[in-house]
C-alpha cells in the first residue's frame, strides 16, 4: 500500500544482522532456492544474485535483485507474521498484472510466480526493474522541475482513465471480483478490516462508518479499480511525469472507477487541510490541486462526478483502516518494522479527522 522503490532501488531498512559463515540471509527469501529458481526462468540472469529489501513498504515485501552483470529485476512477497484472510495475495496480483500485459495501462513485465514449497513458503512475484522516478520523500518532489510537479498529477489521472477503459472480457478478469454494489461491499468489507485489525476503540471511525453507509451511492458501472492510487505507487519520468509504471496492484479488484479518483484525492494533500501524517509531496509548490485532478478526469472520461465527495471521504477512511492494520502488524511481529518505525495511533486517528471535514464540506 504505501511506496515501493522499484525504480530507484534506495533501501529505507535498517540493516539486518550480519549472516554467520556460509550462510545467506535476507529476510523472508531462501536466496539459494531463489536464485536456482530466477535462473531457471530463461530471461537471462546470470548468478550469483544479491537480493535487498527496499521501499517504504508497509504491506507486501519488496526486494531488488541485481544479477552478476547488473541486471535488475523486483520480487514481492507477503508480509511476514500472520495475515488476515484474503490480504496480500499475491498470486491474485500476479494474475491481474499478467492479464494486462499488451494493455495501454503502463505496467512492469511479469517474469513469473513462484509457488513452489521447496523454494518458497508463500508465493513470490518476480517482474521486471523500471527505470524512472519514484516520488516517495518530499525532497524527490523538490527536485523536480515545477512542470514535471504539476503534471505528474495529471498523468496519474489519465493512468486512472486507462485502466477504468480496459476491456474485462478481452483481458479475462471479468471474474476478477463480484459485480454487485461497489460501495456496499466496500463499506462491509472494510468494516469488517477494522474489527479484526483495530488495537482499540475509536468512536470516531465508527460514526465515520456510519456517515458513510447513509451517503452510499447507487451503484453504477463496474469497471477494473486498481484500489490504492497515489504517488509513491507510480514511476515516472522525471522530464515529462509520464507514468511508465504504476504498481502495487493487491488491492485491484472490480466496482466504481470513481473510488480510484477518491483514493488519489485521500492521498493528496494540499495547503488549507486538517493536519495529518499522511505523505506531503503534493504540498511542494507546483503540484497540481484536488480540484484539477476532478477536472482533469471529467474531461478524459466524461464521468458524472456527483459523488466524488463520498468517494474521497471512503478512501481516507479505508486510509485510516489500512493504517490500523500496519500498525497490528508491527505490534504482532516485530519484523514488519521498517526505518520509518512505528505507526502512531495518532495518524490514524488525523485521517479520520480528515474525512469528516470532506464530508461536512459536502453538505
Amino acid at each position: 500500500m504505501w511506496a515501493y522503490h522499484w525504480a530507484s532501488g534506495k533501501s529505507s531498512l535498517t540493516p539486518p544482522p550480519e549472516p554467520g559463515v556460509g550462510q545467506e540471509v535476507t529476510e523472508g527469501i531462501d536466496e539459494a532456492a531463489m536464485t536456482d529458481w530466477l535462473v531457471g526462468l530463461g530471461v537471462g540472469l546470470q548468478a550469483p544474485l544479491t537480493y535487498e529489501r527496499v521501499g517504504l513498504g508497509q504491506s507486501n515485501l519488496t526486494y531488488l535483485v541485481t544479477d552478476a552483470k547488473g541486471a535488475r529485476l523486483v520480487l514481492r512477497r507477503p508480509p511476514l507474521g500472520e495475515l488476515l484472510a484474503s490480504a496480500h495475495d499475491v498470486a491474485r496480483e500476479h494474475r491481474i498484472l499478467a492479464a494486462l500485459q499488451g494493455t495501454d495501462v503502463p505496467l512492469p513485465r511479469v517474469l513469473g510466480l513462484c509457488e513452489d514449497p521447496a523454494v518458497t513458503d508463500v508465493p513470490v512475484l518476480a517482474v521486471s526493474h523500471v527505470d524512472g522516478t519514484v516520488v516517495d520523500e518530499r525532497a524527490d518532489a523538490e527536485a523536480l522541475s515545477p512542470a514535471a510537479r504539476h503534471g505528474i498529477g495529471l498523468s496519474l489521472v489519465d493512468t486512472l482513465g486507462r485502466i477504468h477503459g480496459v476491456d474485462l472480457e478481452a483481458v479475462g478478469l471479468a471474474d476478477l471480483a463480484s459485480h454487485k454494489p461497489y460501495a456496499a461491499r466496500q463499506l462491509k468489507r472494510w468494516a469488517g478490516q477494522w474489527e479484526l485489525s483495530r488495537t482499540r476503540e475509536l468512536p470516531e471511525l465508527e460514526r465515520l462508518t456510519e456517515r458513510l453507509r447513509t451517503l452510499e451511492p447507487e451503484a453504477g458501472e463496474v469497471a477494473l479499480v486498481h484500489g490504492d492510487c497515489h504517488l509513491r505507487n507510480l514511476i515516472v519520468d522525471p522530464d515529462d511525469a509520464s507514468v511508465r509504471a504504476i504498481l502495487d496492484w493487491e488491492l485491484c479488484t472490480l466496482g466504481d472507477p470513481l473510488a480510484d479518483l477518491g483514493t488519489v484525492l485521500a492521498y493528496w494533500p494540499q495547503p488549507g487541510d486538517p493536519p495529518t501524517m499522511r505523505f506531503d509531496a503534493s504540498m511542494v509548490e507546483g503540484f497540481a490541486t484536488r480540484e484539477e485532478l476532478v477536472e482533469r478526469y471529467a474531461e478524459i472520461t466524461g464521468r458524472d462526478l456527483t459523488h466524488v465527495p463520498f468517494w474521497h471521504g471512503l478512501g481516507l477512511w479505508k486510509l485510516a483502516i489500512i493504517l490500523e492494520g500496519v500498525r497490528r502488524r508491527q505490534l504482532d511481529d516485530p519484523r514488519n518494522l521498517t526505518a520509518m518505525g512505528r505507526i502512531p495511533a495518532g495518524a490514524v486517528d488525523e485521517l479520520v479527522a480528515c474525512a469528516h471535514v470532506v464530508l461536512d464540506e459536502a453538505d
